[in-house]
């Protein structure tokens, strides 16, 4: 699953059902991580064209992340910061490919690594997929965030 794909569902977490409850969203935005990387995804163990991805995935995932804090700024900052944490749930199990890539290792211990390893379901030919998936979730994120105006 693509990172900016994390990053909204903990969105859609952090400004929805746990909005105004940061350590709830960041907590469920890790659990919501593993959810939906169980669901088939893309995915290409050949390391150039994962690269490439990574980055402007991460690219990505960062400008979703600006511009949820941007549409959220008309919200109570309760709001904003749930959906940040959420937004940090959802991304932070995968801190282990940008650390093993510039530090040689995961910060998190093997057994939690073999697991996330070991529920992947990807494929290369579901890079349509991911992109359906991101519009979606960018979309409830939309509204959710229309809906949770200041009174």
């Amino acid at each position: 699953m693509l990172v900016t794909n994390h990053v909204l569902a903990g969105a859609v977490l952090g400004a929805g059902p746990l909005a105004e409850r940061p350590v709830q969203a960041f907590a469920t935005g890790v659990v919501s991580h593993f959810v939906l990387d169980q669901v088939p995804h893309w995915g290409d163990q050949r390391r150039g064209v994962f690269l490439v991805t990574a980055v402007c995935d991460g690219l990505a995932g960062l400008a979703a992340i600006a511009l949820v804090a941007r549409a959220s700024r008309r919200q109570r900052p309760a709001v904003l910061l749930s959906a940040l944490a959420g937004m940090a749930g959802g991304a932070f199990p995968d801190l282990d490919k940008p650390s093993d890539l510039f530090f040689g290792r995961s910060p998190f211990p093997a057994r939690i690594d073999a697991f996330h390893a070991r529920i992947q379901r990807e494929s290369t030919r579901r890079m349509p997929q991911e992109v359906l998936v991101a519009a979606g979730l960018s979309a409830v994120v939309a509204l959710l965030l229309r809906g949770a105006r200041k009174s």
